[in-house]
């Protein structure tokens, strides 16, 4: 008897009256969020970081430094001077160091006190309520912008929202200027504009820039924090029960429920929350912080300024929301006990390390060398024997300036007895690099027993302290190393 395989029987689709597959999308189109305007103490100072935080961004390329742009990323001269400091390719060390520190700031601040810099000076949060503001002067507040949206197309819907794109993308334009500003010199950039002149490169980036904070700030928006910005993720791994947050008081908020002013709580069984939604209509990021600290959290504190208004209308006491820490709400500790909690080990470590770093940078930049130099052989020959039997090597030598000063410099060589270099003083412009020749040459007699090898020597430049050669004095001395070839 032979083994058959399971059968499985054909049956006839589904005619169109009978049910049948629909095919379902497994994208979901987020919903629009529409801000609500809110005033406060919070709100007053996220907008003096953005009067802070854009008067340094738009004003700092205007600066002048010894007659030159304060602070110039220069990529074409690959040169960068932030007011007396010069940097190179080569120092890029600095700006790994700058990183790390920013990241253990990072770090040392969500363990206090959570996402403050994505609240109050974040750029996406910073550009983002300057776009909101001009699209509540064209557009109105939250309702006003929503029935707008939901009406159909008219002239006053077009004169309305062709104003507010005509002023985002006035405000787009002026940001990605400045930032190419930072990057080819302001005042020369403008006078190529003025005479429509820009080069290709800098229209791209001033666009690029543009579309940028045109397109994260007029739409993405809260999308940035919520999806793109891997800051939200990684927050739950630095904050813990002690760390400020904006939190919710559920144990004096709930149950929640309207009523009048007058209602006595205790016998209607509410809590203060009167359920109105204002802090979720004011939320940037459209969360109800009521349902507990959400990664989408940034902390303004929109929701704060909102709720004790209401708090106040309602005659009850402020910071039913506010900021606080977990621990905090629930043991109903003051501001002094929370504020003891704050030096915890985690804080401890975190500050300790980042004290460190910070000097370390500090002191780097302090003693670094306000000139580098290279040394190359001469390419055309290893080494040369003149009539009289000495041995000759030629060398080039680059002397980097690092100062915004005349400098003068002096060339010494060691490393072989008899080691003879005849170099006279050379000098090099504020920010300029000193080419020159350097010829090394060893006797006969000094040479014979070294022939067939390379020799190890050294070079070295010495900073004088006056543009006189004579002058006794003089101050840092960098060395290089390279080699003395004697031929057999």
């Amino acid at each position: 008897m032979t083994n058959r395989g399971r059968v499985i029987p054909i049956v006839a689709a589904a005619s169109a009256g009978e049910d049948s597959a629909q095919f379902v999308s497994m994208y979901q189109k987020e919903a629009s969020i529409y801000p609500r305007a809110v005033t406060g103490w919070f709100a007053t100072w996220r907008w003096v970081f953005v009067w802070l935080t854009q008067g340094f961004f738009y004003g700092l390329p205007w600066l002048q430094w010894n007659g030159r742009q304060a602070v110039l990323f220069d990529l074409e001269a690959q040169r960068f001077t932030i007011f007396g400091l010069l940097l190179y390719p080569q120092d890029l060390i600095f700006l790994v160091a700058l990183l790390v520190l920013s990241a253990l700031a990072l770090f040392f601040f969500t363990a206090v006190a959570g996402r403050l810099w994505c609240g109050y000076t974040c750029p996406q949060t910073v550009y983002t309520e300057i776009f909101m503001w001009a699209e509540r002067v064209t557009e109105g507040d939250r309702l006003a912008r929503m029935r707008l949206d939901q009406a159909p197309w008219s002239a006053r819907k077009v004169l309305r929202k062709g104003a507010k794109q005509l002023a985002w993308v006035s405000i787009a334009g002026v940001t990605g200027f400045t930032f190419v500003g930072y990057f080819t010199p302001i005042r020369e950039l403008v006078s190529a504009v003025v005479a429509f002149n820009v080069s290709p490169w800098n229209t791209f980036w001033v666009l690029f820039y543009g579309a940028a904070t045109y397109g994260n700030a007029g739409y993405l928006r809260e999308q940035m924090c919520k999806y793109m910005c891997p800051y939200a993720r990684f927050q739950s791994a630095l904050i813990d029960k002690d760390s400020l947050v904006i939190a919710y008081d559920t144990a004096r908020g709930d149950p929640r429920g309207s009523r009048s002013r007058k209602a006595d709580l205790k016998l209607e069984g509410l809590g203060d929350c009167i359920d109105c939604t204002l802090c979720v209509q004011v939320c940037p990021t459209g969360i109800d912080i009521r349902d507990g600290l959400q990664n989408e959290c940034i902390g303004c504190a929109a929701c704060i300024d909102v709720c004790n208004g209401v708090m106040d209308k309602m005659g009850y006491a402020p910071g039913l929301i506010r900021y606080s820490t977990e621990n905090g709400v629930v043991h109903g500790w003051t501001r002094g006990q929370m504020f003891k909690r704050a030096l915890r080990p985690r804080v401890l470590i975190y500050g300790a390390i980042l004290l460190a770093a910070s000097f370390a940078f500090a002191a780097s930049l302090a003693l670094r060398s306000p000139f580098t130099f290279d040394v190359a052989k001469d390419r055309g020959a290893l080494a040369s024997v003149e009539a009289d039997g000495t041995v000759e090597n030629v060398y080039r030598l680059q002397i980097m300036n690092r100062t915004e000063a005349l400098q003068t410099y002096q060339v010494a060589a060691r490393g072989i007895d008899g080691l003879m270099l005849s170099a006279a003083p050379v000098s090099a412009g504020p920010a300029a690099v000193a080419t020159l020749v350097v010829s090394l040459r060893l006797p006969m007699a000094a040479a014979q027993p070294l022939a067939g090898g390379s020799v190890p020597v050294v070079f070295e430049v010495r900073e004088l302290t006056g543009l006189d050669a004579a002058d006794a004095g003089t101050s840092t001395l960098q060395s290089e190393r390279s080699t003395f070839f004697v031929p057999r």
